[in-house]
């Protein structure tokens, strides 16, 4: 076995010196991307929706409809019920965690994360409902009656719900709401309807909550999050949960040996022990801008583009193509009755052999929704 000398810095373990063949691997930023498409599962897929949920820890999921594939496309073999009936029984929950916007969360992870990230997540929603701070109370008293007696109710429900009770809310006031009471762990998503997001007693639906103290759950946090997003520095977990960089690093230290890292750029890297991996295929991804290969990181984010072709301009709600691990077009998704069709604006000249891995990942994309594929690149 080959050995690789390194040192101890801020209770990370930093390579100093190693072979060639090794630091050749995980030196440029297009192979960091490359790793990234396996700790992220885009690259290793697993059975089911729950796992890719368990896995990462937290999915971003603003948009439900694109976001369920972000998950999907995570898996062996992508199916709408498989994430659908996680969120049904509670296994997987929609929530707003880790930063100001929902993410899908595991159950078991949903109140230690809660607990760990709201103080640095709860002034967002108190600032914005400062117009209603005197309302507050009575008015989270009420949501929790009414799912109470009947858990399950849409947004919709509960606006009426509210103003029945001479309780009435904006549609942007009911929406911070119910974010907030999700931070407080009071409420959270219940059974679909439909497909249309609910809302259920957090007691109801995690009954029995597991539960970290604070340098327990830094810990976790850090060798959950280096494991499935790594390599990636102490900014982007930072940025990812809320945290201050003190309390990444604390939990980095408290993680120990469980983490590996290397210097690149004048930053360090962090990820779960062992080698580079290789890349592996498939090697196109049509994915939302909100996934987690895009959104899971700050600091390093740009490794997805080693070449420096995407222009940096103001971010849009746009889809993207990813070749390889890299980012080579913007992308639209429009879906109809009969076909989902992806509008494609490259970044650079596409290859033929590029062009069929768009098209294969918008045929796989396609069969997920049950529609029929159809690429259209600029020009065509």
């Amino acid at each position: 076995m080959t050995t690789v000398r390194s040192i101890v810095r801020r209770g990370i373990r930093v390579f100093t010196e190693a072979p060639a063949e090794y630091a050749a691997k995980m030196t440029t930023d297009r192979d960091i991307a490359r790793w990234r498409l396996r700790s992220q599962l885009l690259a290793a897929p697993v059975p089911t929706a729950e796992e890719v949920v368990r896995t990462l820890t937290a999915v971003q999921a603003e948009n439900a409809s694109q976001s369920a594939w972000a998950v999907a496309t995570r898996t062996a073999s992508p199916r709408q019920e498989d994430l659908a009936g996680a969120l049904a029984d509670g296994r997987a929950l929609r929530i707003h965690v880790l930063r100001s916007t929902w993410h899908y969360v595991h159950a078991d992870d949903a109140l230690w994360l809660q607990e760990l990230t709201s103080p640095r997540v709860m002034p967002v929603f108190e600032q914005q409902l400062q117009p209603i701070a005197g309302r507050l109370g009575a008015l989270d008293d009420a949501v929790e009656a009414m799912l109470a007696e009947s858990p399950d109710r849409t947004r919709s429900d509960l606006a009426d719900g509210l103003a029945e009770r001479g309780e009435p809310l904006t549609g942007h006031q009911l929406m911070l709401l119910l974010g907030r009471l999700e931070v407080l762990s009071r409420v959270c998503s219940g059974v679909p309807r439909d497909g249309e997001h609910t809302y259920a007693l957090f007691a109801d639906r995690v009954p029995s909550p597991r539960r970290l103290d604070r340098d327990e759950a830094l810990a976790e946090l850090a060798l959950r999050y280096f494991t499935s997003h790594g390599p990636a520095t102490e900014r982007d977990l930072a940025y990812w949960a809320t945290l201050t960089v003190t309390d990444v690093r604390r939990g980095i230290a408290a993680a120990g040996d469980r983490l590996d890292s290397f210097e690149h750029d004048g930053r360090t890297f962090l990820h779960a022990p062992g080698e580079t991996p290789a890349s592996a295929a498939p090697a196109g991804h049509l994915l939302q801008v909100l996934d987690e290969m895009y959104r899971g990181y700050q600091d390093s984010r740009w490794m997805i583009d080693a070449d420096g072709v995407v222009p940096k301009v103001r971010e849009s709600a746009i889809g993207m193509a990813l070749l390889d691990a890299q980012l080579v077009a913007a992308m639209k998704r429009t879906v109809t009755a009969k076909a989902v069709t992806f509008a494609v604006h490259p970044h650079r000249t596409l290859s033929k052999r590029e062009i069929e891995a768009i098209k294969d990942a918008a045929s796989r994309y396609g069969d997920f929704l049950g529609l029929e594929a159809r690429v259209q690149f600029d020009g065509d």
